[in-house]
């Protein structure tokens, strides 16, 4: 087969990640795989595992990259691809506009995948207009069925994402080099009990519920601290401001760390002796619920989307109905009087994400 995926750019994050690993199972399967973005910093990890790049920019949301549509028709029509497979609203939107241009027998299958529960509306609709639509959770299932009712059911495939279990193994430990160094920058960190908020500054990852809960348990539980591991964007600067003077107000500054955007999530993860998930929305997935999971980290988080799914089958000792505060108090007070284990993860494995993908491929293909 040859597929070519379409996205914005190669940067970073979970749509661009999950890219890459199709990408690299398609040619390990020996498939041809191509990929159309901006380009980015993952390009070459994506050349270096044996993916064509093809640099387009489809990644503005504006009326400029109409422009595009007939530079990505050509690149259609020049390697003519068995299976496009768009994975965000722009490349989709110019992809459906590409096609148009092409006859029908030359055209190739389309998928797509809704990574997001994005604003439900025309724009977002293009996202369940292809012959399968991959939903990478049973709540985004449930999200297209909701407000995309003319999708059919048939052309809905979950298939959830997936981690590479060796990446984050079970009962993993940081390095002592990496300890020494850490409790060097972060000395208040050492012989702590560690609960970890990861996840990007922004107003919807729950961080002002983290200060309520460290507010609450601090004097009865002294050897508690929280980590927030995750940086602040430019934009995001103010909010960060902000909850650093509410944590001050409160006499809270030597109980809540601030680590900044971090490359050695793992570490961080591995670490801690919980893990929060105390998003104000609900994510699609939650990888990082998963990593924290596999890596044999306890997870407590609200129950709702990909975290609920997650934390129901693999800690469902760890779901609170969402916005229990006292619940989640309660939780968090057995957890630092008595620890818990959690289980070697089995389900949710890049393995199985890149084997379930490639077969839906492969029968799309086979219906021709």
């Amino acid at each position: 087969m040859k597929v070519m995926q379409l996205l914005p750019e190669l940067n970073s994050g979970g749509v661009e990640r999950g890219t890459l690993e199709i990408a690299k199972a398609l040619v390990t399967a020996g498939h041809q795989s191509l990929v159309v973005s901006n380009g980015g910093r993952m390009v070459h990890q994506l050349e270096a595992e044996g993916s064509q790049h093809l640099s387009l920019a489809i990644h503005r949301k504006s009326l400029a990259s109409l422009w595009q549509i007939r530079p990505l028709r050509k690149l259609i029509l020049q390697h003519q691809p068995d299976i496009l497979h768009v994975r965000s609203r722009v490349p989709a939107w110019l992809t459906h506009f590409a096609l148009r241009g092409i006859p029908a027998a030359q055209q190739p299958h389309l998928i797509s995948t809704v990574h997001g529960f994005y604003s439900v509306n025309r724009y977002s609709a293009i996202m369940t207009q292809a012959e399968k639509v991959i939903a990478v959770s049973d709540s985004v299932v449930e999200y297209i069925h909701t407000h995309y009712p003319h999708c059919p059911a048939k052309n809905i495939v979950r298939i959830y994402r997936g981690i590479d279990p060796q990446a984050f193994p079970h009962n993993y430990q940081p390095s002592a080099q990496w300890l020494q160094k850490t409790f060097h920058d972060y000395p208040q960190l050492e012989n702590r009990f560690l609960i970890c908020l990861p996840g990007r500054i922004t107003r919807l990852k729950g961080h002002e519920t983290l200060i309520e809960l460290v507010q609450a348990l601090h004097k009865k539980y002294p050897q508690l601290h929280a980590v927030v591991v995750g940086g602040a964007d430019p934009k995001k600067a103010a909010y960060l401001d902000e909850i650093e003077k509410k944590i001050a107000s409160l006499g809270l500054s030597n109980d809540i760390t601030f680590v900044g955007h971090r490359s050695d999530i793992r570490e961080w993860l591995a670490l801690s002796d919980v893990v929060l998930s105390l998003s104000s929305q609900a994510e699609t997935f939650g990888r990082t619920a998963l990593e924290a999971l596999s890596l044999g980290t306890p997870v407590i988080g609200w129950k709702r989307g990909g975290v609920a799914e997650i934390l129901s089958q693999l800690y469902p000792q760890g779901l609170i109905e969402v916005d229990d505060l006292d619940c989640m108090q309660m939780q968090l007070k057995w957890h630092i009087e008595q620890r818990q284990q959690v289980a070697p993860v089995q389900q949710f494995s890049l393995a199985q994400m890149c084997e379930q993908t490639l077969a839906l491929y492969q029968r799309v293909v086979e219906q021709d």
